[in-house]
């Protein structure tokens, strides 16, 4: 009798363990469901995309990474469809490269009415555009005239009192170098930026909103940023002014592409990009003015006067191609 009890509860045991190990595989197999998000947006960009995910019952089912462009960029055009993650939001140009590279992106299955055409594999979050700002106090102090362009910048009375970013570390500085190009052409606008950039000295910034933090500091009395920092930044009564540029306002967007795993995770990841644009888009274009969907308004304030598009598509490699002409020009 003995024997048999002590073969039952060995049975038993068996069988509890058994249980306990399904039990963990299932928690494993859950945690590896979780949509994984990488992001280049900054905290504000992800605050709304978060509190949109968590609204429409998402919390616990996805994990976000944040990372810088250059980090991001350099793990989509190395990993392709291999990358970790399953949903990704990102300057649309590297989007391009590298679904042109590794054809890597799922089609959305949603309509987005968008204002302009975009691929059928992502659709804008929130878009950015350059201008010229200035602290009007620094101005006065120094006697300087108020910039009307770029090239103003260039200017003997400006140098060591303009801050600009390095297009090396920030795709804002793409903004202006598009302008100088578009405007001055190969030749005369490496000399356009040879001169800004001496003039800029110790104030080039890695981080696109460096300049508008030296310009309300103090630090510098102009600089080259964001249109919509140096906007917010005046109506909160800083000596803030800015000025949209002979050179034109150019723009860049970060989009949302769903990278195509072919599993049960993907079809997860496309509900919840039509989740960012559909309910995050309320809190994105706050902070982000631009309009980019019908239905969409923005106060007059926030519209740029000399909005321009670079004549040819934005690509990793014309970045590149930029990166070195404005390395050229120092």
């Amino acid at each position: 009798m003995s024997k048999t009890i002590k073969g039952m509860l060995l049975t038993l045991f068996a069988i509890s363990l058994v249980i306990a190990m399904a039990g963990c595989s299932s928690s494993k197999a859950e945690e590896a469901k979780k949509v994984v998000i990488y992001t280049n947006g900054d905290e504000e960009a992800v605050a709304s995309m978060e509190t949109a995910l968590k609204n429409a019952g998402y919390d616990g089912k996805y994990v976000l990474q944040s990372q810088g462009t250059s980090e991001l960029g350099g793990k989509l055009m190395a990993e392709g469809g291999k990358i970790e993650a399953d949903l990704i939001t990102m300057s649309s140009y590297f989007i391009e490269s590298s679904q042109s590279k590794y054809a890597m992106y799922k089609n959305l299955s949603f309509t987005t009415d968008a204002l302009e055409s975009y691929p059928s594999y992502y659709t804008p979050i929130l878009a950015n555009t350059g201008s010229v700002f200035v602290n009007t106090e620094v101005l006065k102090q120094k006697g300087l005239p108020m910039p009307t362009s770029i090239k103003d910048l260039t200017k003997p009375e400006f140098k060591g009192l303009v801050s600009i970013p390095n297009i090396i570390d920030s795709s804002t500085a793409w903004l202006l170098v598009q302008a100088v190009i578009s405007q001055y052409g190969q030749e005369e606008g490496k000399t356009v930026l040879h001169d800004l950039i001496a003039n800029v000295g110790p104030h080039l910034e890695s981080s696109g909103s460096g300049p508008i933090k030296k310009v309300e500091a103090g630090e510098v009395a102009a600089g080259f940023g964001l249109r919509h920092q140096a906007v917010k930044a005046k109506a909160s009564g800083a000596p803030i002014d800015y000025v949209d540029p002979a050179e034109g306002n150019f723009s860049l967007t970060e989009s949302v592409a769903v990278v195509d795993k072919k599993n049960a995770t993907t079809d997860l990841a496309m509900k919840m990009a039509e989740t960012i644009i559909k309910d995050a888009r309320k809190d994105l274009i706050t902070n982000y003015p631009v309009a980019l969907y019908k239905g969409e308004t923005v106060e007059d304030v926030n519209k740029p006067a000399k909005s321009m598009k670079f004549a040819e598509p934005l690509t990793v490699e014309l970045l590149k191609e930029h990166q070195d002409f404005f390395n050229a020009a120092k």
